[in-house]
């Protein structure tokens, strides 16, 4: 493990919430909040000048929108793209869609534990995804086949029996540690078994094979119970 701590921008235009996310962030040794933005504008600014390894974004902010910061942090057209967080609340499914869109590679509730918070940077810092349970089902089941995002469909006779059932419960939301538990396996072989589904579907982190198991079909509404 590096030696040298995670840079972290927030960006919310509520004081109250960037100075929690501060608080719990700045608890861990291994991670250092390098600055606070509280419009969209001041954001994109600041990590064009910092280039911090995570940026924390809340969708709704002045200025510029989380929507519109992400474009342009992470977004295609975007030479070096950041690691962009998308922070959340319940009424904002169409937005958190279109931050999927543009770039992010996660997406945490604004009520997130304080555990969830530093597993979100973390995963976003070492190239991987993180997305709230809850945002999960609520988001990604409402997909259309044809509006899923990330990479082209294929069945789900591409993937194995076990492979499938570690993609399931991706999609709705289960850690690497749930999966253990739910499936009777060790982290070792549920993180064996994720690299074989990224392969296979060419997928580049969780957030796109969830997209892909509710997109077609390979996981449903009756899976999230």
């Amino acid at each position: 493990m590096s030696d040298t701590p995670t840079r972290v921008l927030i960006a919310d235009d509520q004081r109250l919430v960037r100075s929690g996310f501060r608080m719990i962030l700045d608890a861990r040794p291994d991670i250092e909040v390098v600055g606070e933005a509280a419009d969209g504008a001041e954001c994109v600014e600041l990590a064009k000048r910092l280039r911090p390894d995570v940026c924390l974004v809340d969708i709704r902010m002045p200025e510029l929108d989380g929507l519109e910061v992400t474009r342009h942090l992470a977004g295609p057209a975007t030479a070096e793209p950041m690691r962009v967080v998308v922070v959340t609340t319940f009424d904002q499914d169409d937005y958190v869609h279109q931050a999927l869109r543009n770039g992010a590679c996660g997406f945490l509730l604004k009520d997130a534990s304080p555990a969830l918070l530093v597993e979100a940077v973390e995963a976003a810092h070492r190239g991987d995804a993180l997305i709230s349970p809850a945002v999960t089902v609520r988001l990604l089941h409402r997909l259309e086949p044809q509006e899923a995002p990330g990479p082209a469909q294929a069945p789900p006779a591409v993937l194995s029996e076990r492979e499938l059932d570690v993609a399931r419960l991706v999609a709705v939301g289960r850690t690497n540690q749930e999966i253990c538990a739910e499936l009777y396996l060790s982290l070792g072989t549920v993180k064996t078994h994720l690299t074989n589904v990224q392969s296979k579907l060419g997928t580049r982190n969780r957030v796109e094979i969830a997209a892909w198991a509710w997109s077609t079909g390979a996981v449903t509404a009756d899976h999230t119970g």
